[in-house]
């Protein structure tokens, strides 16, 4: 081989190795639901374009988290127990299995293993719904452990808790927006402290130690005081805010202390204060777009404001298909609601939240899983499992597959990584790509 050749392929492995992303924690690589990623299918099913599949012990509505050739799911087994897994990315095989911890359980459709575990390359980190919340290296090797519970009371929370740590400038995020007093109809949260504080907690991820704990104050009634989301950064000025949203409210906090910067209030239905809120807050474009509870309407504020923002920072509303469980994505420099009751979505211009188009995803199923923006298409995922593939420039619907029948349900929004596909249905982790 002459020197030119060898040079040329060099050059072409260091361009495929630039351009294959990796999928680290919920929300992807840039915290709003997109990647870079290329070369993905536009279309597959439950056999065509699979590359593998891996039988999973149980039901969980936790997104996978992809690193090099290292992905990482939680799972339930049939003892109850609390799984995390390590597969390997080109096989499908199972690395390494830890017990995290145990005790799971179903409350409507949710169950302990609802959050997405996180990684920076070196160190994997999961939490679940018991408050077990621990470290392991890439060997399996547990690094730390604590149980949030157990410092904090159980949460309490009606349908148990679904949010997810989200890392960030090497430190680790978690929220809890609870019900206070607990509930005596909260048979699952009862354990002889009657009292709650919702919070928000920054942890020093290589140690497992608080590095400082916000008590979050609301005036929400009732399960409005409940919240399903994840945190989102926000940079301002080189400054970095923790964006959350819930009890009825989003608020900003300085990363350094956890102290409220802004809120913004006015999610919740008029006619009735005591509605959850699920999606968890998007931040691009200079906004911090949130949705209320029960198709309340979508509101888009002005980032980097200070104090009550509730009526001073609004940018722009929308009410006609709003989103009641899916995150909202930025994608492209456009933002994409999805309507996960109504199978619509919605395609907006940032700065004026004019609608651009408006698609059905051509399925009479629920969808609960955020959308995924990556190589110009959008990927949907039904709770029944059919994935749906739209383009992003008019939401033509591209293809639909059905990825696993006779499951139990699923709420796991698709990852895009290392040019695959990898869709967490109820019993099966598929890795999909062009073969």
């Amino acid at each position: 081989m002459n020197r030119k050749m060898l040079l040329a392929l060099l050059c072409c492995a260091f361009t495929w190795q630039a351009r294959a992303e990796n999928w680290p924690q919920w929300r992807g690589p840039f915290l709003n639901g997109s990647t870079t990623e290329k070369n993905l299918p536009d279309t597959f099913s439950a056999t065509e374009n699979v590359l593998w599949k891996a039988p999973m012990p149980g039901a969980s509505h936790a997104t996978p988290a992809v690193w090099n050739d290292f992905v990482f799911v939680t799972s339930p087994d049939a003892e109850k127990n609390l799984l995390l897994l390590c597969l390997d990315r080109k096989t499908g095989k199972v690395r390494w299995q830890k017990q995290v911890g145990t005790g799971d359980r179903i409350s409507g459709r949710n169950n302990m293993a609802s959050p997405s575990p996180v990684t920076d390359g070196k160190t994997v980190w999961v939490m679940f719904g018991t408050g077990d919340l621990a470290a392991y290296d890439f060997s399996g090797k547990q690094l730390w452990a604590r149980n949030l519970c157990k410092e904090n009371g159980k949460f309490s929370i009606m349908w148990l808790y679904g949010g997810s740590p989200m890392l960030y400038k090497s430190r680790l995020y978690i929220q809890v927006l609870q019900q206070n007093p607990v509930p005596e109809g909260y048979s699952h949260v009862l354990d002889g402290r009657p009292a709650r504080e919702s919070f928000l907690l920054c942890v020093d991820p290589k140690t497992g130690k608080d590095i400082w704990k916000h008590v979050r104050a609301t005036d929400a009634n009732g399960e409005s005081q409940e919240a399903y989301s994840t945190p989102m950064p926000s940079e301002i000025n080189g400054k970095t805010e923790i964006v959350i949203v819930g009890g009825d409210y989003v608020t900003g906090h300085d990363a350094k202390d956890g102290t409220e910067l802004w809120r913004g209030g006015g999610l919740n239905t008029p006619h009735r204060q005591d509605f959850r809120i699920v999606p968890s807050p998007l931040v691009a474009a200079g906004l911090v777009v949130v949705s209320g509870p029960k198709r309340m309407p979508v509101i888009a504020y002005r980032d980097g404001l200070k104090g009550d923002i509730t009526q001073t920072g609004v940018a722009w509303t929308y009410k006609d298909y709003p989103t009641d469980c899916t995150t909202p994505l930025f994608y492209q420099n456009k933002i994409f609601i999805l309507d996960g009751d109504k199978q619509m979505m919605t395609c907006f211009e940032p700065k004026t939240g004019k609608v651009l188009w408006q698609q059905s995803l051509g399925i009479r199923h629920v969808f609960r899983a955020s959308p995924t923006g990556a190589d110009g298409k959008l990927y949907c995922f039904s709770e029944h499992a059919t994935a749906i593939v739209m383009d992003a420039k008019d939401g033509k619907v591209l293809s639909k597959a059905s990825m696993e029948q006779g499951g139990e349900s699923t709420h796991a929004t698709i990852a895009a990584a290392q040019g695959c596909l990898f869709i967490r249905a109820a019993k099966t982790l598929y890795c999909i790509g062009k073969k």
